[in-house]
């Protein structure tokens, strides 16, 4: 059964998000959601073959991943491009070859993404390492696990627990955490135990919801004087403050 586009990024327009033009180099956080909030894993096999997939992706595109988790009908990726428009085409064709296989192993037809990837741009400083533990630690939001060690699909064993992943590549920021690999982990470990308060849930979520550029008010006037639009989230748009997480193994965002 033939594959279906069902990711489809904004191109780079001058109407385009901040986060899909000239973003080269620099860190985004992107979410890949299952059509309707339902699920896109099924069974080990798929977890496998999505993450199989998004190494090949990330390697032909050249972009790097930081950080992950799969979620049972959503996707976060933390990554950075090498090239304007990378992580719009590595999307594009993980979505591509991932609905490929799951409607061919399942025999359904049909969408299985929420029409395209959210994504937002993130400050280094003062965001990056809120990225990758509001990512790490979605599970246990979504009450799907006590720690985040027990959910078998997050760049968490490789950051934090010193396990093999070929897939994660540290960023520059997580490097500073430490002289070496182990001691790395451990200051990594001690900040996931530092719970991200809902303020900072809540902001995260608002940036890639809206595809805005997260970060301090000096980077955001920075991107903004490149691209000519704003880019903090619109006030009317704020989010509310809710439960973290449903409980089904899925986020507000």
């Amino acid at each position: 059964m033939g594959c279906q586009a069902d990711v489809v990024f904004a191109t780079e327009k001058p109407d385009a998000p901040p986060t899909q033009a000239r973003s080269c180099g620099r860190a985004a956080h992107v979410v890949q959601r299952g059509n309707d909030r339902q699920p896109c894993f099924y069974v080990e096999d798929d977890y496998r073959r999505y993450l199989a997939g998004l190494r090949e992706s990330a390697i032909r595109y050249g972009c790097v991943v930081h950080a992950y988790v799969l979620m049972t009908n959503h996707v976060h990726v933390l990554v950075t491009p090498s090239s304007a428009g990378a992580v719009s085409r590595m999307m594009q064709w993980l979505g591509r070859q991932y609905v490929g296989y799951i409607n061919g192993r399942y025999r359904r037809t049909g969408t299985l993404w929420e029409g395209r990837c959210k994504s937002c741009l993130v400050d280094t400083e003062r965001y990056l390492l809120s990225c990758y533990r509001y990512i790490e630690l979605n599970p246990v939001r979504a009450a799907m696990v006590a720690d985040p060690g027990n959910h078998a699909w997050s760049s968490y064993h490789a950051n934090a627990q010193l396990l093999p992943d070929a897939m994660v590549v540290p960023h520059a920021e997580y490097l500073r955490l430490g002289a070496d690999a182990a001691e790395r982990c451990v200051a990594y470990r001690a900040l996931l135990k530092d719970a991200l308060s809902a303020d900072r849930l809540a902001e995260i979520r608002a940036y890639v919801q809206q595809q805005r550029v997260l970060g301090s008010p000096r980077f955001q006037r920075e991107i903004e004087v490149m691209m000519g639009r704003c880019a903090s989230v619109r006030p009317a748009h704020r989010p509310r403050r809710s439960s973290e997480s449903d409980g089904t193994g899925s986020d507000p965002l």
